[in-house]
Parts: structure tokens; C-alpha cells; sequence
């Protein structure tokens, strides 16, 4: 599997891509990329209340070199980019970013997959339904991981 580089333009997120400012989906830099499409599972693994909390699923991006901030919260995309967004595990669609209890920190791990194909899944769906629907078509992966703390 090719190594994708993956960025973000800050190590520790600002309020605008938080609960504290606008809640915005991050600009995401990818290095790298030779895919079909592309798809973002964004996952905090120390969340509490279980072991690997999807706070973003997003797939059926264009394979460019960019994700744009700023994306829509609707389960099908069509501007700035088009993409089918999932249902993360807040239980509603699109990004939502870090809000930590006072005194804690959050750790985003941003997931991005380089795919031989655009995938055949319905808006809305679940993490289990994309890694199902990715299974057998990931040519590249890569990911990058920012904090938040209260």
C-alpha cells in the first residue's frame, strides 16, 4: 500500500473547527495522492465511552491534493467539493469537532484513504458500512492527528 502525507494546518485545532467557534470541518493537505477518490474516517481513540468514537466520515472526494474547510453538514456534498458524507457517532451527519470536559484534551486522528474506485454507499450510512465498502479498494493510506483541550 503507498504512503499518503497527510496535513492539517495547525497541530492544535482553534476554536473554529471546535464546539468552542463554528464547528467547520478542517482543510486537509494531502501529499501523494494517485487514487480514484479519496475518503476521511476522523476517529478519537481515547474517548471514554468506548474505544475508537467516528466523529466524521466523509467519501467520494476527488482525488486532489486538498479537502477544503468548511464542509457542508449535508449527507450528499456538492460544494466546495462533492462527497457523500456518513452518520458519525454523535448520531449526525457531517463533521463535528472536539469538545472535551474542562480540564481534559481530545486527539482527532485523521484517517484519508486513497481508493481505486468511487464507492457504491448510500449518504448516511455507518463506520462499519464505509470500511465494509472499502474493503479490497484502498490503494493509500495516510493520516495526521491534532489536540484539543478545554
Amino acid at each position: 500500500m503507498d504512503k499518503l502525507v497527510v496535513h492539517l494546518d495547525f497541530l492544535e485545532f482553534p476554536p473554529s473547527h471546535t464546539c468552542d467557534g463554528e464547528d467547520s470541518s478542517p482543510r486537509i493537505s494531502i501529499d501523494g495522492l494517485s487514487a480514484v477518490s479519496v475518503a476521511v474516517m476522523a476517529v478519537n481513540p481515547y474517548q471514554p465511552s468506548c474505544c475508537s468514537f467516528c466523529p466524521w466520515l466523509i467519501w467520494n472526494l476527488p482525488p486532489t491534493g486538498e479537502i477544503p474547510a468548511g464542509i457542508p453538514k449535508t449527507p450528499e456534498v456538492s460544494r466546495p467539493v462533492p462527497a457523500r458524507q456518513g452518520r458519525n457517532d454523535f448520531g449526525t451527519v457531517g463533521y463535528s469537532g472536539p469538545c472535551p470536559p474542562a480540564g481534559a484534551t481530545h486527539r482527532y486522528s485523521f484517517k484519508v484513504y486513497g481508493l481505486d474506485r468511487m464507492l457504491e454507499l448510500p449518504a448516511g450510512a455507518m463506520k462499519g458500512d464505509l470500511i465494509g465498502a472499502m474493503q479490497g479498494h484502498v490503494l493509500q493510506f495516510g493520516e495526521t492527528i491534532a489536540l484539543y483541550s478545554r
